[in-house]
């Protein structure tokens, strides 16, 4: 039965690392591999199974498809109004260094918008401008993955930790800390490994090892002081505004000169005025999102009164599913974009021809993202992913720790959200927790850390990855890149887990 239930996932390993077919077409498959193990094999009523794909059809559309449309939209639009041109000659009057520029956009910058709205912009937004200013493609997805994991946890204002909070009784507060130290390492070495990546050898380290530290460091202590103090809600924000500060301090200060990474750009003094006019769709992003987010109760709240619940899965333990109609961040950034766009003189006929172009170019993956969400629901409303995780925890016994990060990670490789991972195995996590007499907070936060990790093999976030960077068809191979940091974040965060709570407990 275990081998059963995951073989929608084995099939997925397979197809995309091995057979290399494209994950909209290996994802389709899936599916058919969910429903035929839920129909034949848990004895799933068709009607349940047909109501379950079409809970993940919703759940794909709306939020997450819309708010990758309205990301790449905003690229795309920035294009068009040649502002992105502009963006990208302050970018890089910060370093010539390619280096430098690339932990700025990933690492910094796409931290920014992971923790402002999530649902894959960090990775389309960051990845589309590095190849716009010469990077690699492949290395530019590659890049934006790496960066986009361990801020993964406190994404979209911390909803990831929220939902977990309120799966599991426990205080979000609480599980702010807990990540917080269980990330601690990973913050300090994901820079280093970015530089690394984007010269493809340790010795890209050369020259900018200490700016690379304090890109590290200066993250990870406004991202635990706003834990321990505030909770999720702006960790990531607070510290990815620090560590864009420090990166450009510091490659002002020392100066960084390798020929081995220079960037042949001719930097032209962009004045203040142009450049808060090109940044304009962003910064009205940020504040869009800012001001409607539950930290503004007095806009939030009615805001959050303009939704439909619906029941759409027929089963017993169906819930309705809300459809929040204005405080969703695609429908924010949507209308960030066409005020930015309007302002820098784009006219609405010009935009929408813009948006129906993005939305043309982006197909496939929209299948992939809509069937992946539907094989999830498929398999957590069916007791696939239950059986996945309960074998687990029956097979480990007190070691369940050091495989807690995992049960994490494999629900954000399923769905693409370490949202949807914290609802999959919350519960799960601190049940275990409880039957081998763990922490059970402690345990439950190792979801949202496992779940960082597993965003980077996510076939959902290959697949932004790869249209960001106009690379359809290359799923497999950047899935083949990741999985290796994939691995050895997962075998970290394992010792985290299973010898902090030695002490934890």
């Amino acid at each position: 039965m275990f081998i059963i239930a995951l073989s929608p996932i084995i099939w997925l390993v397979v197809a995309l690392s091995i057979l290399k077919i494209s994950s909209h077409k290996a994802c389709p498959i899936a599916l058919v591999f969910a429903s035929s193990a839920a129909l034949f094999i848990y004895h799933m009523p068709l009607v349940n199974a047909a109501t379950a794909m079409l809970e993940g059809i919703a759940l794909a559309c709306w939020p997450i498809l819309l708010v990758i449309i309205a990301a790449i939209f905003t690229y795309n639009l920035s294009i068009h109004t040649k502002s992105m041109d502009i963006i990208k000659k302050m970018l890089t009057s910060v370093s010539t260094d390619r280096r430098i520029i690339v932990l700025l956009i990933s690492w910094g910058f796409g931290a920014f918008l992971e923790g402002m709205a999530g649902f894959g912009t960090a990775i389309a937004i960051p990845a589309s401008m590095l190849v716009g200013i010469g990077i690699n493609p492949m290395l530019a997805a590659l890049v934006c993955l790496i960066a986009n994991s361990v801020p993964t946890a406190y994404g979209s204002i911390g909803i990831p930790l929220v939902t977990l909070g309120q799966i599991t009784d426990i205080a979000p507060l609480q599980l702010a800390k807990y990540v917080s130290l269980q990330l601690a390492p990973l913050n300090l070495l994901c820079p280093f490994l970015i530089v690394i990546a984007t010269g493809q050898s340790i010795r890209a380290l050369k020259g900018v090892f200490f700016l690379t530290f304090i890109a590290g460091i200066s993250f990870l202590i406004p991202e635990m002081l706003v834990s321990f103090f505030m909770g999720p809600e702006l960790a990531v924000v607070a510290a990815s505004i620090c560590t864009m500060t420090a990166i450009i301090i510091c490659a002002k200060t020392l100066k960084v000169t390798d020929d081995t990474y220079r960037m042949d750009i001719n930097k032209v003094p962009v004045p203040f005025k142009k450049g808060l006019l090109a940044c304009l769709p962003f910064i009205l992003i940020f504040i869009f999102l800012l001001t409607t987010s539950k930290l503004i109760p007095a806009i939030n709240q009615p805001l959050n009164l303009i939704k439909t619940s619906v029941l759409i899965y027929s089963g017993a333990d169906a819930s309705p599913y809300t459809f929040t109609w204005l405080a969703t961040p695609g429908v924010l950034i949507l209308l960030a974009s066409f005020i930015g766009g309007r302002v820098q003189s784009a006219s609405f006929g010009e935009m929408f021809l813009v948006l129906s172009k993005t939305i043309i170019s982006l197909r496939n993956t929209i299948i992939t993202i809509i069937t992946i969400i539907a094989t999830a629901k498929v398999m957590g409303y069916s007791g696939m992913t239950h059986e996945i995780a309960e074998t687990a925890v029956n097979t480990t016994g007190i070691f369940y720790p050091a495989i807690a990060p995992f049960i994490g990670s494999v629900g954000t490789f399923i769905t693409g959200s370490a949202t949807s991972s914290s609802v999959l195995f919350g519960k799960l996590q601190t049940a275990s927790a409880s039957a081998i007499y763990a922490n059970a907070s402690w345990i439950a936060a190792s979801n949202a850390t496992g779940a960082c990790a597993g965003k980077m093999i996510s076939p959902q976030n290959i697949a932004i990855a790869t249209a960001a960077i106009a690379s359809n068809g290359r799923d497999s191979e950047l899935l083949k890149s990741a999985a290796k940091y994939y691995v050895s974040f997962i075998i970290l965060m394992g010792c985290i887990v299973y010898f902090g709570q030695i002490f934890i407990h």
